[in-house]
């Protein structure tokens, strides 16, 4: 990421897996960390099977699978983007709405673009919330019987190891959040129950800013919408075109 002048919050739209991949066949690039990680996964014997957690895989997929000696199988999940852009936002210094919000598109767009072809089970932040053993459990089954992924020790998942990782108490928030969404003024119907609600905003109305986060926000949603209806999964589904949009203002 660094000599494509890349970090996991910036330029992502531009890296370059195959330019990436020469880089690092040509030695131009230092990769002592990522020798480390290959000698672990391309291990079979001694680490299969493996879950790797990285957002910025869904970025720099193409360029592991050609380094990999077995294709991964991919769990494929996915956040509301307000809920994701807040969080950044609250997390990170000087991180704007509209910033988490273009994230919140280019990761899943590269992720889904970027796996196709693998083995892939999805699922959404909301089912995991809603019963979280049961989808954990489906997940499971799923990477085992259709992806081949070697099966676990407990093939039967209790609610109690679940717990350990899923927080019970999420599903009350949840209630609780959508209870107060629902106050909230439709700024956009996409159709099938799916909206675009009213939120808060640091801009205020009218200014170009506070319309730039709006657009942005309404883009995010339509892919939202589309994820929930499986549209965004088709491989000519076509992704909102971040180059050439005109911004009014600038991000910080």
């Amino acid at each position: 990421f660094n000599a494509h002048h890349v970090g996991w919050s910036y330029n992502v739209y531009n890296y370059d897996g195959h330019k990436a991949l020469q880089d690092k066949i040509q030695g131009r690039i230092t990769f002592k960390e990522g020798t480390k990680a290959l000698q672990f996964l391309n291990n079979p014997h001694k680490t299969l099977p493996y879950l790797q957690k990285d957002p910025r895989m869904c970025i720099a997929l193409p360029t592991w699978l050609k380094l990999l000696d077995h294709p991964p199988a991919v769990v494929f999940t996915y956040r509301h983007p307000l809920e994701v852009a807040m969080s950044l936002k609250k997390r990170e210094d000087n991180f704007t709405f509209e910033h988490g919000l273009r994230l919140w598109i280019v990761y899943n767009m590269r992720a889904i673009q970027n796996s196709v072809g693998l083995c892939r089970v999805f699922s959404t932040n909301d089912a995991l919330v809603k019963d979280a053993l049961g989808e954990v459990q489906r997940i499971a089954d799923e990477l085992t019987n259709t992806c081949n992924v070697i099966a676990p020790p407990i093939t039967k998942l209790s609610s109690k190891v679940v717990e350990e990782f899923v927080d019970p108490s999420l599903q009350h928030n949840k209630k609780q959040r959508e209870a107060k969404e629902q106050q909230l003024g439709i700024l956009e119907d996409f159709g099938e129950g799916c909206v675009a609600r009213e939120f808060e905003s640091d801009y205020p109305e009218g200014s170009s800013n506070r319309k730039a986060e709006v657009d942005m926000y309404l883009m995010a949603m339509s892919v939202f919408c589309d994820l929930e209806r499986g549209r965004a999964f088709e491989e000519d589904y076509e992704w909102p075109d971040l180059v050439n949009m005109k911004r009014a203002a600038r991000i910080s």
